[in-house]
């Protein structure tokens, strides 16, 4: 996804250099495709609990210097097969890893990482977003309906001890590793407008919440979204949103049990096909 970001750049120079046809947005599209890059920032906190003990909640930025990402790349469609009936999915992945001396003790899947040893850790998560949306009221150049989604976090973390407290290296033995497919629905309602009838611009926001137990996933979670979107020629423009997605969850899989936080929130630049 990152080359996906690096190109990203150059395919909107080359295609503002295509000529098309000015023309004005509607409020809905029947289908459209975005590819564009996402400066995000995350929050995680997150306990991996083992089968005798209960593990400890560690910060994954201040316990063990995961810093996020530059910016990364995503890719969205939508489809609205029927009249007020649309469907859409964003994807994006992002990952971060870092080594550091920790300054505590960390339980950490029944392994006790001690303080001032140092532990490399890796963090990778697959984010998936679909939802569906019934346009109940639309007008000339607006539309407003309920909405239900489905956030779906994968999360793939890695903690090692490199080096123990006395200063000895340390093999294989201190490795261990969660991954777990954390689903969450979301319940709530979008809107569009086209803001002086038929222009070039068009706003659009998004909201939802919910607080469910999904497939031994207990939590509750909450996105939003709000952008604006330019189309200078007939079928092609650009946007730019700045989402919110923040997520709270106990589980208990077969790979991971315990508690994670997660907060992901950034600005996205995409280039729009749409018809």
């Amino acid at each position: 996804m990152r080359t996906t970001a690096a190109l990203a750049p150059l395919t909107l120079a080359l295609l503002a250099l295509a000529p098309m046809k000015a023309r004005a947005v509607e409020p809905l599209d029947v289908f459209s495709a975005r590819i564009g890059g996402y400066v995000t920032s995350w929050d995680t906190n997150v306990r991996a609990d083992g089968q005798t003990a209960r593990g400890t909640e560690v910060d994954v930025h201040k316990d063990f210097g995961l810093d996020n990402s530059p910016t990364i790349g995503y890719v969205g469609l939508t489809w609205r097969p029927w009249e007020n009936h649309e469907f859409g999915l964003t994807y994006y992945q992002d990952s971060a890893s870092a080594t550091r001396t920790i300054t505590r003790n960390i339980e950490f899947q029944d392994t006790l990482y001690p303080v001032n040893s140092t532990v490399s850790a890796e963090v990778g998560i697959d984010a998936y977003e679909a939802y569906y949306v019934w346009w109940a009221a639309r007008r000339e150049n607006w539309a407003l309906g309920p909405r239900v989604g489905m956030i779906w976090y994968r999360l793939d973390m890695t903690v090692a001890m490199l080096v123990d407290a006395n200063g000895n290296q340390v093999g294989n033995g201190f490795r261990n590793e969660v991954s777990a497919d954390l689903p969450s629905i979301t319940l709530g309602g979008a809107w569009r407008w086209t803001p002086g009838g038929h222009g070039p611009w068009r706003i659009g926001a998004d909201l939802g919440y919910f607080k469910a137990n999904v497939d031994n996933v207990d939590g509750d979670v909450t996105f939003g979204r709000i952008g604006v979107e330019y189309f200078p020629w007939e079928q092609a423009g650009f946007s730019l949103d700045y989402t919110l997605s923040k997520i709270s969850v106990d589980a208990n899989k077969s790979r991971f049990v315990g508690n994670l936080d997660f907060t992901d929130s950034g600005l996205k630049l995409g280039f729009v096909y749409r018809w």
